[in-house]
C-alpha cells in the first residue's frame, strides 16, 4: 500500500497583501520612513518631532498644488500655470481685503472663486478650443504673471488677513492649521477620486478619450471642472503660504510647479494619464521636502536642488513611458 504523503505546511497567505506591499503610493511611504529613519541617525536633530513637523508643514503647500495636478494628470492633461495661480492667491489676496469684513473670509472666498475661475478658463481652452494642455496653460501662466508685475509693481504685499494669519501660524494639539486643511482636502480628494462617478469619468478620461466619449462620458464638462479644480487647490495653497510667509509678492509660487508635477509622478500616476492616485502624491509631498532639507544639512547650492528635481522627473517620465508600453 502506498502511503499517502503529508501535504506540505504553508505559510498563510494575507489576501491582497501583495498588492499593498507592491503599490506605488506605499512604497513611496517606506522610502519617506527610511530617509527619515536614516537622516535621524546621521544628523543630529532632523527626527526631532519639531524638525519633522515643519517638513509636513512646507509639506502641505505643495500637497495642495499637487492635489489638483493629480487629477488633471490622471485625465490626461497637465497644469503648467498651478505656481501663477499660488502667486494670484498669495498676492491678490491682501489686495481684495474688506474693512466691512473683520473675520478676512470674504476676501479668501473671493479669491479662492478668482483662482477656480482661471482654472475654468484653462479647462474651456482645452475641452472647446482644443488648445494642448500644455499650451494654454503656459500662455495662461505667462499672461498672470504679467498682469501681477503690472499690479504688484515687483514690491511685496503685507498680509493683514487674521484669519490666514492664523491658518499660516496656529497650531491645534500640536498639529500646524496648514496640515490639518491638507488632512482634509486629501480626504476630499481620495473620496471624490475613487468613490464617485466623476471621479470614474476622470480616470475613464484619462486611459481613452475616444473611448471615454463612446461610453458617454461628458469629456469637456470634465475636463473643463479637472482644471477647475487645479485651480481651487493652487489657489487654497497660496493662501496658506501667504500666511506662513506674511507677505506675498512675484514669484512667491514658482518652486510648486516643478515640485507638484514631481510628488505626482514620484507617487505613481502615470504622466501619461488614467492610472494613478493622490494616496502616492501625498508621500510624495514629503519626501520632495525631505530631499530639499537634506541638500540644506550639506549645504548644496540651488543649483543642485534644480538638477535633482529635474532628474527626478526625467526618470519617472521614462519609467511611465515603458510602463505605458506594456499596457
Amino acid at each position: 500500500m502506498s502511503q499517502s504523503v503529508p501535504a506540505r505546511s504553508r505559510a498563510p497567505v494575507i489576501p491582497g497583501s501583495r498588492v499593498i506591499l507592491g503599490s506605488r503610493p506605499f512604497l513611496t511611504f517606506a522610502v519617506v520612513a527610511l530617509v527619515w529613519i536614516v537622516a535621524s541617525l546621521l544628523s543630529r536633530g532632523f527626527g526631532a518631532f519639531g524638525h519633522l513637523r515643519y517638513l509636513v508643514e512646507l509639506a502641505a503647500v505643495i500637497g495642495l498644488v499637487a492635489a489638483g495636478q493629480t487629477f488633471v494628470v490622471i485625465a490626461g492633461g497637465i497644469d503648467l500655470s498651478v505656481a501663477a495661480i499660488v502667486t494670484v492667491s498669495a498676492v491678490g489676496l491682501p489686495l481684495l481685503g474688506w474693512q466691512g469684513d473683520p473675520t478676512g473670509l470674504s476676501a479668501i472666498l473671493l479669491v479662492l472663486a478668482m483662482t477656480t475661475g482661471i482654472g475654468l478658463v484653462n479647462g474651456l481652452g482645452v475641452a472647446f478650443l482644443r488648445v494642448h494642455p500644455m499650451i494654454m496653460t503656459l500662455a495662461m501662466a505667462t499672461f498672470l504673471q504679467g498682469l501681477l508685475i503690472i499690479l504688484a509693481g515687483g514690491s511685496a504685499v503685507s498680509l493683514q488677513n487674521p484669519l490666514v494669519s492664523w491658518l499660516g501660524n496656529a497650531r491645534l494639539a500640536g498639529i500646524p492649521a496648514g496640515v490639518l486643511l491638507w488632512i482634509v482636502v486629501s480626504i476630499a480628494v481620495l473620496v471624490v477620486m475613487h468613490a464617485t462617478p466623476f471621479g470614474a469619468r476622470v480616470f475613464a478620461l484619462g486611459a481613452n478619450q475616444r473611448a471615454a466619449e463612446l461610453s458617454g462620458v461628458p469629456v469637456p464638462s470634465t475636463t473643463t471642472v479637472v482644471y477647475g479644480i487645479s485651480g481651487f487647490t493652487a489657489g487654497l495653497a497660496g493662501v496658506l503660504v501667504l500666511g506662513m510667509n506674511g507677505q506675498g509678492y512675484v514669484g512667491i509660487g514658482d518652486p510648486y510647479l516643478l515640485a507638484s508635477i514631481a510628488a505626482v509622478v514620484l507617487g505613481g500616476t502615470s504622466i501619461l494619464g488614467g492610472l494613478g492616485t493622490y494616496a502616492g502624491t501625498i508621500p510624495g509631498a514629503v519626501l520632495l521636502v525631505t530631499i530639499t532639507a537634506l541638500i540644506t544639512v550639506v549645504n548644496a547650492s540651488p543649483g543642485w536642488r534644480a538638477i535633482l528635481f529635474g532628474s527626478l522627473i526625467l526618470g519617472l517620465l521614462l519609467l511611465s513611458g515603458r510602463e505605458a508600453a506594456r499596457r
